[in-house]
């Protein structure tokens, strides 16, 4: 069985998410804040210990406003069903998917309620909503009008109910059926935590910490290991291994207690001469008490081998082995509690974040290779080949192991505001397993084997250009600064803009994927202008020669495999933008002027004095720009003009393009709940049920 999805309202910025999860390893990436934090958070909430609990500040910043609502609806209405239905709801659907063939479902049998053999699915719900009977005790004290309340009394109003909704709210959990919603049956909240088990590798490891903090991180991790060990239901052979730490360290305390009552024994008669012990006083003896598991948590290190005896501290390592080590003991220490469980489990849930913290970009390619490679093992050696149920979610920021991963286990996490204009913000989720459309699988394969090789960092950026070649992408940020210098708005260089070279033949193929993200796109490519010739095939000539383009994502973008150059250069500015991408090609630098075919004449054409083209005769300029650029080498070109010689004008078309990639920068405004330091002291809680 594995869990298939969860459908999470209002907790934080997750208002209304579906999420999938596959049956390995799920991959999160976005950028910051983008809700990705507050998945593990929930699920922590959910699997711990104890039965959930939640704060105000843990409902979706949109919803605070509903328990205003609702207090308005419970002053002028008696139908407490319409004020209950008002109130702000912490809700999650989980999902889990089991084998339609017959056989024993262990703890998901009390999520089963349907009677459709067919059905494999089973739904489980999860609300954290007003108790009943507690809406009096909720808004008990309140006497304003919502409508037209100050400051103060809203500051009062929303102190009170940080106070009262943990007090006043509770969870509830019910299994459903797929087909059949009004067909519910109530569970204790033993029965989920027995049903799914998680673990946690949180991204603070302290490992770059040298004082005690380490030692506790590791000692915990070997703690919890020897807890696992020394339990009935281990196995065997670490039950032994156990036994001889115990052993061991009881050998160890009746040795000390030999050797200090010895010693003891030898003070004796000095004792004596004060007096001690008289009659009625008793001999001194010493017990030495020794815990295996303290020893573990206070007094264990790791040691590495130095030269000769000498062993190096583990501090001495490079943080990147002891980044794995310690996530490796963590994964075992989950391993072998699961196996030491007296009913095992259906699920295991490991959530990991930021794996590649302190290592180099290849170890985090080969981490997220190994991780399935590493819970094999755990089961061939630890369980006899027996498989551990156990899905992955790690969060990365981590650009080399997001394309590392398979294309379709990547959940991309969006924090876009809640409306247009507003300032609340909420998390959307695009699972790149559905959201490409109807993109073929030879595109799907391409986009990820280019994003691999080129290392791109989509998935984290503000912003994308997609440029042609070497020379643009070498030139683009002194382009960039450039542009932001003369402008009066939005400056582009304080965004993140990642940058993907690639020509003309692919960006198109990058769409769908530019869309599903939603990332404000300046797509930077050439006119590549061309004419047919005595062999009835397209050849490069000059743009006022040129019948068509030879470029592919110029025909894509405006579905015309036969558009001539003087109709692109003809296009307006809403001609070239489609949602939040934008295209550029080479265009004349005035009206009726000459245009280049490429970056590299084109960048001529708007620099003429630095070429010795301003005296050249207005029908020559392209042709005389074309021929220097085919004489230069375009690395050398542009490195040339980024650090020697710098003082030139960025060509037309690039800096209009520019400008609009700098518009509508992407801004985080701090979400915090109403002032709550008002003169005014929040009103007493009713004592009524």
């Amino acid at each position: 069985m594995l869990l298939k999805t969860i459908h999470i309202q209002n907790f934080r910025l997750l208002r209304d998410v579906t999420l999938t999860f596959e049956d390995g390893i799920t991959v999160i990436v976005g950028r910051n804040n983008s809700g990705k934090t507050s998945l593990t958070e929930l699920f922590r909430r959910l699997l711990g210990d104890t039965s959930p609990s939640f704060r105000l500040e843990d409902f979706s910043c949109a919803t605070h406003s509903s328990l205003l609502d609702a207090y308005g609806l419970a002053r002028l209405s008696n139908d407490l069903g319409e004020v209950r239905a008002t109130l702000p709801v912490i809700e999650v659907r989980l999902t889990v998917s089991y084998a339609a063939v017959f056989g024993p479902l262990g703890p998901l049998s009390h999520f089963i309620v349907d009677l459709d053999p067919a059905c494999t699915d089973a739904s489980i719900l999860i609300r954290y909503e007003l108790k009943d009977g507690a809406i009096d005790s909720l808004y008990a004290g309140f006497d304003f009008d919502p409508t037209t309340a100050d400051p103060t009394q809203i500051a009062v109003f929303f102190k009170g109910m940080k106070e009262r909704v943990p007090k006043l709210y509770g969870v509830s959990l019910q299994a459903v059926d797929p087909n059949d919603a009004s067909n519910r049956k109530k569970l204790d909240w033993k029965a989920l935590q027995t049903l799914l088990r998680s673990g946690f590798i949180n991204a603070q490891r302290w490992l770059d910490d040298t004082t005690h903090r380490e030692n506790d991180v590791l000692g915990k991790v070997l703690e919890s290991l020897f807890k696992t060990a020394r339990s009935e239901l281990a196995d065997e052979n670490d039950q032994k291994v156990a036994a001889k730490l115990d052993t061991a360290v009881e050998d160890m305390r009746l040795k000390l207690d030999s050797e200090f009552n010895d010693n003891l024994s030898e003070l004796m008669p000095t004792l004596e001469l004060f007096g001690y012990p008289g009659l009625t006083d008793p001999v001194l003896r010493t017990e030495t008490t020794l815990d295996v598991q303290r020893l573990l948590v206070n007094h264990t290190k790791i040691r590495y081998a130095g030269v000769g005896s000498v062993s190096l501290p583990e501090a001495y390592n490079g943080l990147g082995p002891r980044n794995l080590i310690l996530i490796l003991l963590q994964l075992l220490e989950f391993f072998k509690a699961y196996k030491a469980e007296k009913e095992s489990p259906g699920i295991q849930l490991i959530f990991i974040e930021e794996p590649e913290a302190h290592l180099h970009p290849q170890m985090a390619e080969v981490f997220i290779r190994k991780l399935s490679e590493i819970t094999a093992a755990f089961a061939t050696q630890y369980n006899d080949g027996e498989p551990w149920p156990v899905q992955f979610v790690v969060s990365t920021h981590s650009s080399h192991m997001a394309n590392e991963a398979r294309f379709e286990t990547i959940r991309y996490f969006l924090a876009t505001p809640e409306a247009e204009g507003h300032h609340l913000r909420q998390t959307r989720v695009k699972d790149l397993r559905l959201g490409m459309g109807d993109a073929s699988q030879e595109d799907r394969e391409f986009l990820h084997q280019y994003m691999t090789l080129t290392r791109c960092d989509l998935f984290f950026a503000d912003k994308v250009a997609l440029i042609e070649g070497c020379a643009e992408r070498l030139l683009l940020p002194k382009m960039i600064a450039k542009v932001d210098a003369e402008s009066l708005g939005a400056k582009l260089s304080t965004q993140y803009v990642s940058v993907v070279e690639v020509c003309g033949a692919y960006a198109h193929l990058f769409f769908k994927l530019l869309a599903l993200l939603e990332l404000r796109t300046l797509i930077v490519t050439d006119l590549d202008s061309a004419k047919k010739n005595a062999n009835n095939r397209l050849a490069k000539c000059l743009v006022a020669e040129g019948t068509h383009t030879s470029n592919a994502c110029i025909k894509v973008w405006f579905d015309d495999n036969t558009i001539t150059p003087n109709t692109l250069i003809a296009k307006n500015d809403d001609d070239k933008i489609d949602g939040v991408v934008r295209l550029a090609y080479q265009i004349p630098e005035q009206a009726a002027g000459p245009c280049g075919r490429s970056f590299e004449d084109a960048f001529m054409l708007a620099n003429q004095q630095l070429f010795d083209l301003a005296t050249v005769a207005d029908t020559e300029k392209a042709r005389a720009a074309w021929d220097a650029a085919a004489n230069e080498n375009k690395s050398q070109f542009a490195l040339r003009y980024a650090t020697e010689k710098t003082e030139w004008k960025v060509p037309r078309y690039i800096a209009e393009g520019i400008r609009w990639l700098a518009e509508k920068p992407i801004t985080v405004t701090p979400i915090a709940l109403p002032d709550s330091s008002a003169t005014m002291a929040a009103p007493p809680e009713s004592s009524h049920a």
